[in-house]
């Protein structure tokens, strides 16, 4: 049973920063790719970042240059650092991980004031 837990969101002023973190159990270099989803109230679940196990990353238009996602294969932990952070970035945001089938975490709620 793979279970992945989100921690670090928060309440932000625009401008700032969080970092997300997915502690994942098992072997994360098993795992095709991880990644980071979120979703804003009234809106669909978007991909926001992904990192596969060779190391590429994928990230939404809306975030290039701000966020960053990271991997540590020892502790089995993913990150996402989020920089300038802005009111639109508001959502909860899932950890992901796909291994033949898509696995997601419960959530962390980020909210960003403006």
């Amino acid at each position: 049973q793979v279970q992945l837990v989100e921690s670090g969101g928060g309440l932000v002023q625009a401008g700032g920063s969080l970092r997300l973190s997915c502690a994942a159990s098992g072997n994360i270099f098993s795992f095709n790719s991880m990644g980071w989803e979120r979703q804003a109230p009234g809106k669909q679940r978007e991909l926001v970042a992904r990192i596969t196990s060779g190391g590429s990353t994928n990230y939404a238009d809306s975030v290039k240059g701000r966020f960053s996602i990271s991997r540590d294969n020892g502790k089995n932990m993913v990150y996402l650092q989020m920089n300038s952070l802005k009111a639109e970035d508001t959502a909860v945001y899932y950890c992901r991980a796909t291994r033949g089938v898509v696995y997601w975490g419960q959530g962390t709620q980020v909210t960003v004031s403006s």
